[in-house]
């Protein structure tokens, strides 16, 4: 899976990244999230893990997110790994003068043969439930 998203957002490219790593406004950015708890103590950064819980056709699903790539105001990578299928979503924040802007590419691995059939699927799901959460991200700032 490669799946590609860029928004320009109307505000500072500091206060766009952190609006962006702050967990907690995951509720409200992205499509059936309904809980978030950070599992690290201090800052978050390159190790922080984060339990995020999202509603699925009625059903809540719980998965444990890892930051694997931080470098502040410039860009960071968040990964979930389950069941032999990893997804990482890469972020890279810049200035362009009129904004900042947001490019956005999610991964999906898999490993197996049963993870490798059932790959399409998985992407066209992942697609569905996550596609407009740059514009939600945009929204929530700009508002």
């Amino acid at each position: 899976m490669a799946f590609r998203q860029s928004v320009l957002i109307n505000a500072p490219l500091d206060e766009v990244f952190n609006t962006a790593t702050d967990f907690d406004n995951s509720p409200e950015i992205m499509d059936n999230v309904v809980e978030v708890e950070k599992l690290t103590e201090g800052p978050v950064g390159t190790g922080t893990k984060v339990k995020e819980v999202r509603e699925i056709r009625g059903r809540k699903a719980e998965a444990t997110l890892e930051i694997v790539e931080f470098v502040p105001n410039a860009k960071y990578s968040v990964q979930s790994v389950h069941g032999g299928v990893t997804i990482i979503y890469h972020y890279q924040f810049s200035d362009s003068g009129e904004g900042t802007r947001v490019e956005f590419n999610g991964e999906l691995k898999t490993k197996g043969l049963k993870n490798l059939l059932m790959k399409p699927l998985m992407t066209a799901v992942i697609k569905k439930e996550d596609s407009d959460h740059l514009e939600k991200l945009k929204k929530y700032i700009e508002d």
